[in-house]
């Protein structure tokens, strides 16, 4: 007979190790690949290409949660944050989480077969990333860079999708994705680091030290010039402008909730991040609409 209370309990651990109660992430990865899918189709992507880059990023953030938390189940359970986490805790086996990452990789596998040959090619590069970036934090001090260009990977392969090819705009979005990555996940990483020097985990964090806010700056600064070259390179008017500038504004109140580098209101300024995104996206939608 099946022990539907026990099938109720192993849901929602599976749930809990693909973080869909924390959803945070897939917002963060979400906003860039529609950033692109829009400035693309030129304010009208196909509406299948829409539907299947946005299942993806469900899809492989899940994956990328399993993967991260496989190779960090040694680490996570002497981390405050992350110790009740499924696989660092035993309720969920490694056996489960890994077969259960295959399902996934396989399912955005299928998705990216409805698109064309350039797509599929660049979902190769992009499974590489996604699979070997939870290691990076043993090897470099820079993983929150490898984020960037494993979040920022949907940007060229949305191109590809809508127009067979990659545009130099394509490249500057997925730059912009690389130093705003880099700017949310130092912030994550500035909550964990006392944790992280203790068990020898390298991040950003630490390698910036006390310049940390200092050089979030430089990235978030560096992030506005690149959104407002990416602008000029598509050709996009005011209402992008404008959406840019709210970013800046977000960026400076980020610094603000961060001055004084306590642990809650950094994580806080990674939690907000997504609202930069957001005004970006709102920016490149409005100022399509509006012509």
């Amino acid at each position: 007979m099946i022990d539907r209370e026990r099938l109720r309990e192993r849901g929602a651990e599976y749930l809990r190790l693909m973080r869909f109660d924390r959803p945070i992430g897939t917002l963060l990865l979400l906003w860039p690949t529609l950033w692109a899918l829009w400035i693309a189709g030129t304010g009208r992507p196909r509406p299948g290409l829409v539907v299947i880059f946005v299942l993806g990023v469900i899809v492989m953030r899940a994956a990328g949660c399993i993967i991260n938390d496989y190779a960090d189940r040694d680490f996570d359970p002497h981390v405050r944050r992350t110790r009740e986490r499924p696989l660092a805790a035993g309720r969920v086996t490694v056996r489960e989480a890994m077969t259960l990452f295959a399902l996934l990789c396989a399912v955005a596998f299928l998705l990216v077969l409805l698109t064309n040959r350039l797509t599929i090619l660049l979902s190769f590069v992009g499974l590489l990333l996604a699979a070997s970036y939870p290691f990076m934090k043993r090897y470099t001090y820079l993983p929150q860079v490898y984020l960037g260009a494993t979040f920022g990977w949907a940007i060229p392969m949305a191109f590809a999708a809508q127009t067979g090819a990659v545009p130099r705009v394509g490249w500057l979005l997925f730059i912009g994705n690389v130093l705003w990555a880099s700017v949310y996940d130092t912030i994550y990483a500035m909550v964990d680091r006392e944790d992280d020097l203790r068990i020898g985990v390298k991040s950003t964090a630490i390698l910036f030290g006390d310049a940390d806010r200092f050089l979030i700056g430089v990235l978030q600064t560096l992030l506005i010039l690149d959104l407002v070259l990416v602008g000029r390179v598509a050709g996009l008017g005011a209402w992008y402008y404008a959406g840019v500038a709210g970013a800046a504004a977000l960026a400076s109140y980020h610094q603000y909730l961060i001055r004084d580098r306590d642990p809650q209101q950094c994580f806080r300024a990674f939690l907000h991040n997504h609202w930069l995104g957001m005004v970006v996206f709102a920016g490149i939608v409005v100022d399509y609409l509006s012509r």
